[in-house]
C-alpha cells in the first residue's frame, strides 16, 4: 500500500484553486524562465488539453506570467500578475492548441528575451504543484525541478560525462539522477544532472571551462515557505 505524506494529504502552500493549474503552472513559468534566462519582453504560451480549456477559470495563465514574473506558488502577486506583467512591458499571448501525445496539463512556452534570443521549454504540470520539463529549444530531455538540477549541453566525444562528475566530485556534490542525451555519435548531446546540493554559479562556472562543453546552466528548486 501506498505511504501518504502531509504534502499529498495537505497538497502545497499555494494562491488559487487548483494545485496542477496554479502551483504546478507558477512554477513551470519559474523553470522556463530561469531555463531561458536574461531579461523577457514576450512570452506565447501554447497550452494544451486542460490548460487550454480551462486556463482562465482556474487561473493557469495568471500563474504561468506570476512564475515568469519569478513568483512562487504562494505569492500574493501572482493575483496580479498580469497587471505586473502590462507594467514591466512584456507581452504576453496564450494560444490554446495541440502539442499531440503529452501529458493534458502542458504548456510550450516560447519566450523572447530583450537581446532577441529565443528559447523553448515544453514542460507539464502533473499533480500536487509537481512538474516535468520535457523539452528545451527542440531537444527532448526529462526532469522536475524538485532537486537542483544542472542542464549541460556538449559535443559527444568519449570523456565528457568523467570530466564533469570530477568536477561534481571536487564540489562535493552528489549525484541523484543522471540522464544522457544525443542526436548523434560525435554530434550534440546534452547531460541533465539531478543533485543533492543545491548549485552554485561557481560550479557552473568550473563546468563551462571544460573543453566541448558548450553551455551549463542550474536550476535550484521552489522551497516552500514555512
Amino acid at each position: 500500500m501506498r505511504e501518504y505524506s502531509a504534502f499529498d494529504i495537505l497538497g502545497p502552500i499555494m494562491i488559487g484553486p487548483s494545485s496542477s493549474h496554479t502551483a504546478g503552472a507558477a512554477r513551470l513559468g519559474k523553470v522556463a524562465k530561469t531555463i531561458a534566462g536574461g531579461e523577457v519582453k514576450k512570452v506565447q504560451f501554447f497550452l494544451h488539453g486542460s490548460f487550454a480549456s480551462t486556463y482562465k477559470g482556474h487561473g493557469t495563465d495568471k500563474a504561468l506570467v506570476a512564475g515568469i514574473l519569478g513568483m512562487d506558488p504562494w505569492d500574493q502577486g501572482l493575483k496580479t500578475s498580469m497587471d505586473k506583467a502590462k507594467e514591466k512591458g512584456i507581452e504576453i499571448e496564450f494560444i490554446p492548441t495541440d502539442l499531440g501525445d503529452v501529458h493534458p496539463n502542458t504548456v510550450k512556452f516560447v519566450i523572447t528575451r530583450t537581446d532577441n534570443k529565443i528559447v523553448e521549454v515544453i514542460g507539464s504540470s502533473i499533480g500536487g504543484g509537481n512538474i516535468v520539463i520535457t523539452g528545451i529549444d527542440g531537444e527532448n530531455i526529462e526532469f522536475t525541478g524538485a532537486y537542483p538540477t544542472i542542464l549541460i549541453n556538449h559535443i559527444d566525444i568519449p570523456g565528457m560525462v568523467a570530466k564533469v562528475t570530477a568536477v561534481l566530485y571536487d564540489y562535493e556534490i552528489n549525484i541523484a539522477f543522471m540522464r544522457v542525451y544525443r542526436s548523434g555519435k560525435g554530434s550534440a548531446a546534452a547531460m541533465v544532472f539531478e543533485v543533492d546540493n543545491v548549485v552554485s554559479q561557481d560550479l557552473i562556472d568550473e563546468i563551462v571551462k571544460i573543453p566541448n562543453i558548450k553551455n551549463a546552466r542550474a536550476i535550484n528548486p521552489v522551497k516552500e515557505e514555512n
